[in-house]
């Protein structure tokens, strides 16, 4: 039996098209290029995550001129741990993580971010993302952890490069190295690398800044404050390769590294082994 295409319409869309627009048309092929890289898939929410959704207290905040929506799990007088979810994820993918930081003694606070989840808008950037944390901080205080799957452990260093304080940090999956990530995001969309360097040229002009400049590598060795780190990666991750904590540990060396096999990109997120050595982490 043929396996199914579980790839969403759009993106099989742009990656048919993506190729012969880089060839005939590369003014479209950039703004494609661009449009895409800042709007997050929204894939359907498993029934386990539904049902998870419906046990947390909701809470919203606003960022700019979209709506932030999460959710609140457990007592709210103890402190609480931050659950930041990657790209096209969601905060209710740490649901296998609730239970166990309650029984520890925290509670749970897990936003869906900009242009996720049940949050407001299409399109963001790791600079709304920015905002989120500090408008959560604004609400919340500091948390005592947080625990950040693959975008999210990016836009975390990037805020906290920028002055957020950050306790302890654990960082699963999460991708360190530029070229590394465009090279998937290309992948994706079956581009060359003739549109990322067209992409970092936009960028530069737009921002200031380099692509390298937005990344945990570089933001690891710019952070105002020592934090703790741990580092979780699988090395059957296709997404994010094991490269990308290696490097992310030899920028910082004060990080804890935990590898795993067999578990790949989002599986990691439900390993019971992870899940203990995070609230491990974060209570030491």
């Amino acid at each position: 039996m043929r396996k199914k295409d579980h790839t969403p319409l759009i993106i099989r869309v742009v990656q048919g098209a993506f190729p012969m627009m880089e060839k005939w048309t590369p003014f479209l092929a950039n703004q494609l290029f661009r449009l895409v890289f800042y709007i997050p898939v929204k894939y359907p929410v498993p029934a386990k995550e539904r049902e998870a959704e419906k046990t947390g207290q909701p809470f919203s905040l606003e960022v700019g001129d979209k709506t932030i929506r999460g959710r609140q799990w457990g007592d709210s007088e103890r402190p609480y741990v931050l659950f930041v979810h990657g790209w096209a994820g969601r905060g209710t993918q740490f649901r296998k993580f609730f239970k166990p930081i309650i029984a520890a003694g925290y509670q749970v606070i897990a936003p869906d971010g900009p242009a996720h989840g049940n949050s407001d808008g299409i399109k963001t950037s790791i600079l709304e993302f920015e905002i989120m944390f500090h408008a959560l901080y604004s609400k919340f205080g500091q948390p005592a952890g947080i625990v950040a799957h693959s975008f999210g452990g990016a836009a975390i260093l990037y805020a906290g490069m920028n002055g957020l304080p950050i306790k302890k940090l654990v960082n699963i999956a999460s991708p360190s190295i530029g070229d590394e990530i465009l090279k998937t995001y290309l992948r994706a969309i079956n581009g060359s690398w003739v549109s990322a360097e067209r992409f970092k040229r936009f960028l530069i002009k737009k921002t200031g800044k380099s692509f390298d400049e937005f990344t945990a590598k570089h933001t690891a060795m710019n952070l105002p404050e020592p934090i703790d780190l741990l580092v979780v990666n699988d090395e059957d991750d296709k997404d994010v390769i094991m490269l990308h904590a290696e490097e992310l540990i030899k920028v910082y060396p004060a990080a804890k590294l935990l590898r795993t096999s067999g578990l790949g990109h989002s599986r990691i997120l439900k390993d019971e082994h992870v899940i203990s050595k995070a609230i491990e982490f974060i209570g030491s």
